[in-house]
């Protein structure tokens, strides 16, 4: 019986949407549901737009994967929600215990 490979399209929207989960609990924030799906759908749209090699290289590759989680935040307008309140705890120092990968996106609402 044949291994099956997991999708990857599926794999990185299921990371990218508990990425972004974390990101705004760190920020102590309810995440925009709406905004949310339109960044994973975004990520879905240039994720399919890639050969299936380059698609299969994401799932593994941190940095280009990251390229295209952020991406997906800033193509999305994700990075205009909650704006000044981010700037703000960016400005603070109060963005809380992030990954280092989420830098990316804090850089985007300074941008």
């Amino acid at each position: 019986m044949a291994e099956s490979v997991p999708d990857p399209v599926e794999t990185l929207r299921a990371e990218f949407r508990e990425q972004l989960n974390l990101f705004y609990a760190r920020l102590r924030l309810a995440a925009p549901y709406h905004s949310v799906e339109k960044a994973v759908a975004q990520l879905v749209l240039n994720v399919k737009a890639l050969p299936a090699e380059a698609r299969q290289r994401l799932v593994s590759e941190g940095a280009a994967k990251w390229q295209q989680f952020q991406r997906a935040f800033t193509e999305s307008g994700l990075h205009q929600k909650h704006r000044g309140i981010i700037a703000g705890l960016i400005r603070s120092g109060k963005t809380g215990a992030l990954p280092p990968e989420h830098e990316g996106f804090l850089k985007a609402f300074t941008a």
